[in-house]
């Protein structure tokens, strides 16, 4: 009699494991078949942005051998291509056609680039001297009301390129009349504690031209100032 209660109990136990197969077994495949549906599509993805990446530094190097060979139109077609493609080398790229077409004395379209550049970045220090190089541009041409209001977020605290930004709008300012309120800022540069050496030594000189009514010569410091290079490219295949 044990022996028949154990074989029912054995039969009730395996039509309770069929049930839960056949409610479980098919959520668990679905399960199963989305975690690897999405393990390829990441894999995917990778393969992607690495191949874009590696198109983009060929592009790049292209460009820059072209530059170091005088073919500038070679070399702003190469970075053209780089910047098209994206990923981390299309900031550098953009920042070298604005160079290219500054070299050309097409201004406008030069800004026009730093602009993009500046916004194709979150790399605060990439985006920021972009921004500051289109800064010093416009300040040729444009008026003070522009300048600052290109300027003065780059002349914030911690920001990467403070001081630059800080020097930048001094010079506007003197260059629309404002001397006084430029002399103030060079001497806040001249004693401030974070700032460069070569800002600190542009600030001093600006300040002995203001008090000796020599600061129409300031100009050729605005544009030593504007010619900050244009950083190297990152390592191959770095996105």
């Amino acid at each position: 009699m044990v022996d028949v209660f154990e074989q029912v109990e054995e039969e009730l136990r395996s039509e309770r494991y069929r049930r839960l197969a056949r409610t479980w077994l098919p959520i668990l495949g679905g399960l199963l078949a989305v975690a690897l549906v999405a393990a390829l599509a990441w894999w995917g993805w990778q393969s992607y942005v690495s191949s874009q990446a590696d198109k983009a530094s060929a592009a790049y190097e292209k460009g820059v051998e072209a530059l170091q060979s005088g073919k500038s139109a070679e070399a702003d077609a190469a970075f053209a291509e780089a910047a098209k493609v994206g990923g981390g080398y299309k900031v550098l790229a953009l920042m070298q056609q604005g160079g290219l077409a500054l070299a050309d004395k097409k201004t406008t379209e030069a800004v026009a680039l730093f602009d993009e550049a500046a916004k194709a970045t979150r790399d605060p220090i990439l985006s920021d001297m972009a921004a500051l190089k289109a800064a010093f541009l416009v300040m040729d041409a444009g008026s003070l009301e522009d300048v600052q209001k290109r300027l003065e977020p780059l002349a914030r605290d911690k920001r990467p390129l403070q001081p630059f930004a800080q020097e930048a709008l001094a010079m506007a300012q003197l260059q629309h009349g404002k001397t006084a309120e430029a002399r103030q800022a060079f001497v806040q540069l001249q004693l401030g504690q974070d700032v460069p050496d070569p800002v600190r030594q542009r600030a001093q000189a600006a300040v002995q031209a203001i008090d000796t009514g020599t600061a129409a010569s300031l100009a050729a410091i605005v544009k030593a100032a504007a010619a900050l290079p244009t950083p190297a490219a990152p390592a191959a295949g770095v996105p």
